[in-house]
Parts: structure tokens; sequence; C-alpha cells
């Protein structure tokens, strides 16, 4: 049934390369098989119900631009009918999945109890869609970082009144997040970091999160909830410093608070740019460590420094980065969400869906990208020879403990040994990766 918002779309179809037609898509066909798996398989979209549906417009310069019918966001009715306009969204995408925070879809009450009861609420008249239309939930989450009791932090709050109201809040989003029968729990910590040391006592605060993860992890287990649990990295913003601030620091916290085995990682492409990797890094880092969990596919803007949150529109980078997913053995339970907005000045219906659509055309052309690159191998045969030399029976015993420093340097005198430098060969893998992209 149509709500009149996207008046005149119809369904997105297929329709290749050469096609003209914005509401049509150029190169993501569902159904296309690649290694050995359809598209819609490896991919796995879905769509952010913060950035689409909650989001406003506004910016820390101006207010909201956006007048959509369900602003202001105060009451069941209201979050009822944006429940509505999303689903006819997903279904014109033909997306497998959403994602939300609890604030994104029911109304903030003030009270626990009632934010709770508004959530199950909403959440029940979401079920009804999701088996209507057969979307399913990639993942849900908890919004500790917007209302004013969370300024900071939430397990990281110096009150443990604020570590309570989190924890019941985390408790509430599990809970509908398992009975909606999610794939994955995210918690991004948007304001557990500091601004200043001068008011903060960082060990403290680190095993606070720590405790509360490993609460989280003991919950999930006690509900049966057979979903991953993931963590979400960023440096900065609103944080000056935020603990969770990439894939690296993450992995050491999960391994400090014995949760390697527990809780995988959701990297964002904006949030490794404001690390100060690319997202190949970010997610070869995580995969590295067999813990690579979901991704939320976005850009920022390289002029801006902050966290923009655009449409991807990079093939060279999105293909770079499902290569390591491809070679990681996929995203398994996660997905690709689309945790990208709007710009301010795009107002329309049809925005949201070419903006979306041309998102989902540019992933679909990097995997593409990315599976003739494992499939050509030219990648692999190069990194194998690179390091061929550590098949050698010295270089493993210098690995395996059977050489300590004196043996070592005994090989070396004994052998004369004059190693030379060999070409590392970027050039040349550069343009490697442009035949494919």
């Amino acid at each position: 049934m149509s709500t009149g918002f996207f008046d005149g779309i119809e369904k997105l179809q297929f329709e290749g390369r050469d096609s003209q037609n914005e509401l049509a898509f150029k190169h993501y066909n569902p159904d296309e098989m690649i290694l050995g798996k359809r598209a819609e398989e490896h991919l796995r979209f879905a769509v952010a119900y913060w950035h689409s549906f909650a989001w406003e417009g506004h910016d820390p310069f101006g207010g909201p631009t956006f007048q959509r019918p369900w602003h202001p966001q105060d009451d069941m009715g209201r979050a009822k009918m944006k429940a509505d306009v999303a689903f006819e969204m997903f279904e014109l995408l033909g997306v497998p999945y959403f994602c939300w925070h609890d604030a994104d879809v029911r109304p903030e009450q003030g009270n626990y109890a009632d934010n709770v009861s508004t959530l199950d609420e909403i959440t029940d008249y979401m079920m009804g869609k999701m088996e209507s239309s057969g979307i399913g939930l990639l993942w849900g989450t908890a919004n500790m970082f917007s209302d004013r009791r969370w300024m900071s932090g939430a397990s990281t709050n110096p009150d443990p009144d604020i570590f309570a109201f989190a924890a019941a809040t985390v408790k509430s989003c599990m809970d509908a997040t398992h009975k909606m029968g999610g794939q994955n729990y995210v918690l991004w910590g948007g304001r557990e970091g500091y601004e200043t040391l001068l008011n903060t006592d960082l060990g403290k605060e680190l095993d606070h999160m720590g405790r509360f993860l490993n609460m989280v992890v003991e919950y999930k287990h006690k509900i049966g909830f057979k979903g991953q649990i993931l963590v979400e990295p960023k440096p900065q913003e609103p944080s000056k410093h935020q603990y969770d601030y990439d894939a690296a620091t993450c992995i050491g916290f999960l391994r400090k608070y014995g949760l390697e085995n527990e809780v995988k990682l959701n990297l964002e492409q904006g949030h490794a740019i404001l690390a100060g990797h690319s997202f190949e890094h970010e997610i070869a880092t995580a995969a590295a460590e067999g813990l690579l969990g979901s991704i939320d596919m976005n850009r920022n803007d390289y002029q801006s420094g902050w966290d923009t949150d655009q449409f991807p529109n990079n093939v060279p980078e999105v293909a770079l980065a499902y290569y390591h997913i491809l070679k990681a053995g996929g995203l398994g339970s996660g997905g690709t969400n689309f945790d990208a907005k709007l710009r301010r000045q795009s107002l329309d219906p049809i925005d949201l869906i070419t903006g979306h659509a041309g998102g989902m055309d540019i992933c679909a052309r990097g995997l593409q990208a990315a599976a003739a690159m494992v499939d050509d191998g030219g990648l692999e045969k190069q990194l194998s020879d690179r390091y061929v030399k550590w098949d050698n029976e010295y270089a493993q015993k210098m690995l395996d403990g059977s050489y300590d420093l004196s043996d070592i340097a005994a090989y070396v005198r004994k052998t004369d040994l004059r190693p030379e430098p060999v070409s590392g060969r970027q050039e040349r893998l550069e343009n490697y990766v442009n035949r494919f992209v």
C-alpha cells in the first residue's frame, strides 16, 4: 500500500550500464552470480533508519531543512507513519535489510519504562511489515549519545546512575533486536571518550566499558540471541578522543577484557578516514585477526575534515574494500549498511531513492572489480612472490624459536649474507588494480 510519499516511483529494476533511467540500477543485479554466490548475498544491503528518516537536515550551523510528514517525531502516530514510508522505500529499492537505533523509531519519553513501552509498540508494528515484505533486520542498536543525559558518556560516565540507565537501555534494544530476528547487535560508543584528561580517570572508564561489554555478551547468551555482537570504531567527533579509535584499538580493547572470541567489528569508511586510515586498511586489520563483522558504507568529503556521511561514489576505493572482504571469506551475518545521508539541499523524496540507488550501484561495481581481481589472482601472486623466501628453512627457524639472536648472527657471518633490496612494485600494482576499475 502506497503512503503517497514516493508517488510516481516504481520499484527499481536492473537495466544495465547503458540505461539513462535514474530510477534503475546500472550495475546492481541482485541475481548476478559472482564467485559462486548471488550479488545480493555478497552485498547484503541495508538502509540506515537514522539518516534516511530520523535526520531532519540540521548541521552545526543551521536548523532542519527537511519537511517530512512525520516531523516533529514526538508521538507514536508519526512514528508509525515514518515506518510506513521507510518500508515503502525498502521495497522500492529491493534491499533485504535495514538498521535502527531505538531513538530513530520511537519518540523519546524521558523515562526508561515509557521508552521501553513505545519501543515494544513500534517494533511490533514494524515486525508486521517485515513479515509481509520479507525484509529483515541487519542490526539494532541503542542511541546513547544524543540526549543530554549522555553528555559525559554512557558506559564510561562518571555517574553510576547513567551507567545503569545505559545498561537498561541496551537490554531493551537487545530484546527488541532478538524479537525481530536481527542478524547482529551493534554498540557504537558515540560519547565513550573524553574532552579533557583534567576531569577523566581514563583507566577507570576503560574498565567500566569493558565490564559493560562483558555484560552485553552475557545477556546475549542468557536470552539465546544467535546474532553477532559488534562494536564500531570511530576516533573523534563528538568526543575529542574516543576509546574505540580504530580497528586496532578496538582489537586491543577486546583482548584486554577477554572478548575477542565474542565480539567483532562494524567498520565505517568515514570513520576510517577520520582515523587517518583507508577503509581497506581497517578491513584488512580486522580480517587479519578474524574480527571482521560488518560494514557501514559511506564516504567523507576530503576537504571538510569531519564525518559528512555521504553516499559512496568512488569505485576504486569501494573495489579495494570488497577485495579484502572477499579475501576474508565475506561478511557472514554482517552486511553493507548505508550509514549515509542526503545533503541538506537534497529535499525531494526522489533524492532518497536515487542516493541509495547510486550507492548500491557503486558497491555492485566495486564488488565486480574485486571479484575479477580475486579470480585473476595477480595481487595474490605478487604477495606470494614477495614473501616466498620466508618458506626457506633458516627463515622458518627464526620464527619457530629454533634460532635465537646468537644463532642468527652466526648464520649471517657463516654465509656472508649481503642482502639487496627488492622493488615493492607499488606503481605496477596500482596500474594492475586500475585494469579492473
